[in-house]
């Protein structure tokens, strides 16, 4: 299902729709519980707690969504998703707890509302178990017969792992004219007697035509009968743009970047994206400016009363304009006492105590709120980089300049995707995320966005 340019897979809705109903019916199942010996009471709940029961659910569902756990490549284990729906529960009854407490009406008491997070969270982790793990994923899943099987084939080859593969099955590859050989290829398939009476003998739902030459033996017969008769026929690019969440830069051509959806920006989107960044950034200042007091003086603390809290770096921003970035100290003051841009390095030996732990939970990061309401950056967008690297990237890796169409952002959806990059090749894997970003970004994607990184601080994602 397409929703605003966006791809939902069904296992996703199927999901929605039971944890919906579960949190739905929590409050009630509570109620029940709470007033089991008192039945007049019991019956004066239950009548007036639908709105409440609504308010519970929405807020539940924004808690599970913020913690990843509907995001289609969620890596986590079982260990995992049963922390994060722990922590979305505990979140969500928080945040009912003040939401309530503001509207008296809707109140049911601390009692009832605990037991309503409790019955929600063991009834989304029974639904995880049970239906994302085994039911869901096997009858929903497309079955996609790739046509191709050289060197435009591989990027479909390297989604082996089950979280990207929650919204297909391969059945197998057809080898092309002009496909380059592959030895270790598997599943190489005949389509005989004709690729439509494979397709319907095999159930194939989808065709990903990945050839390497399509100048060759093109069959254009063959697909647009397979079209015509209901099995989709879809371009290799478009189909890892779905299936991965970004855009593979191997085998994308400027052709299609021109002529595909998206990588619009008109007035009214960029009217949109500077209220989204006003009203976020504002918030997150107003929620967060006692946990950044807490840190200037923790750093203080560590390091000394004249040690400066702060540090500013050049940054290049939307165009390629410069603009000068803010953020907490978190290394030593002569980290780069050469003079010399460094990446950050896993457990560098330059950050401090205090460093390592406003980095793990990117409080870091927070005075940046300052460039966002100055309007050098974005709330979301992709990561600002210094100009030494930017100029030897964009030497290096193709299309990287067309990340900075758009301003630069204190979260990203490459920030979710991809762990903290500390060289050339990690750059050239955020810019495929960069990329994806670009060309689909909207309110709603920003809103999603800002959401699971929510996830990132809590479970510390990505951090160095």
């Amino acid at each position: 299902m397409r929703l605003l340019r966006h791809h939902i897979h069904s296992q996703f809705l199927v999901l929605v729709l039971a944890e919906f109903v579960v949190f739905l019916a929590a409050p009630f199942v509570a109620a029940a519980i709470r007033f089991a010996d008192d039945i007049p009471r019991l019956k004066a709940a239950i009548s007036s707690l639908w709105p409440t029961a609504m308010i519970f659910s929405l807020v539940m569902w924004l808690a599970m969504l913020a913690m990843g756990l509907y995001a289609p490549r969620q890596r986590a284990r079982s260990l995992g998703i049963v922390l994060r729906i722990v922590l979305a529960a505990a979140g969500a009854f928080f945040v009912c707890a003040a939401l309530f407490y503001m509207l008296p009406s809707f109140v049911v008491g601390r009692g009832v509302l605990g037991l309503a997070a409790g019955l929600a969270g063991i009834g989304a982790i029974v639904l995880y178990l049970l239906l994302d793990r085994h039911f869901a994923e096997e009858l929903l899943k497309r079955r996609v017969l790739v046509y191709g099987s050289g060197r435009r084939a591989m990027p479909i080859r390297r989604l082996r792992r089950r979280s990207d593969q929650r919204g297909f099955t391969i059945v197998g590859f057809v080898r092309s004219a002009g496909d380059e050989p592959i030895d270790d290829l598997d599943r190489l398939v005949d389509p005989e007697p004709d690729l439509y009476s494979y397709c319907i003998k095999n159930r194939v739902d989808e065709i990903a035509v990945a050839m390497d030459d399509r100048r060759r033996d093109f069959p254009v017969v063959e697909l647009l009968h397979c079209k015509i008769h209901g099995i989709e026929v879809v371009d290799l690019v478009d189909f890892l743009e779905r299936e991965a969440g970004c855009i593979q830069l191997d085998v994308m051509n400027p052709g299609w970047m021109i002529f595909s959806g998206g990588f619009q920006s008109t007035i009214a989107s960029r009217a949109t994206t500077r209220i989204f960044d006003i009203c976020a950034s504002s918030a997150v200042l107003l929620l967060t400016w006692p946990l950044m007091l807490v840190a200037a003086l923790a750093i203080k603390f560590e390091e000394g009363w004249n040690a400066p809290v702060t540090y500013s770096q050049m940054r290049v921003g939307k165009n390629g304009n410069l603009f000068r970035v803010h953020k907490f100290r978190s290394m030593r003051v002569d980290a780069e006492g050469d003079g010399k841009a460094q990446w950050a390095a896993k457990n560098d030996p330059r950050v401090t105590r205090v460093g390592a732990v406003i980095r793990k939970m990117r409080i870091d990061e927070l005075p940046q709120i300052i460039n966002v309401l100055r309007g050098d950056m974005s709330f979301v967008g992709p990561r600002p980089e210094r100009p030494e690297f930017v100029s030897q990237l964009e030497r290096s890796i193709p299309y990287y300049r067309e990340r900075h169409s758009v301003r630069p952002g204190l979260t990203g959806w490459a920030q979710l995707c991809y762990p903290y990059g500390s060289s050339e090749q990690d750059a050239a894997e955020k810019l495929k995320y960069d990329l994806f970003y670009i060309k689909n970004r909207g309110f709603l994607f920003n809103l999603m966005i800002l959401l699971q990184t929510i996830e990132v601080i809590a479970v510390g994602k990505g951090a160095r």
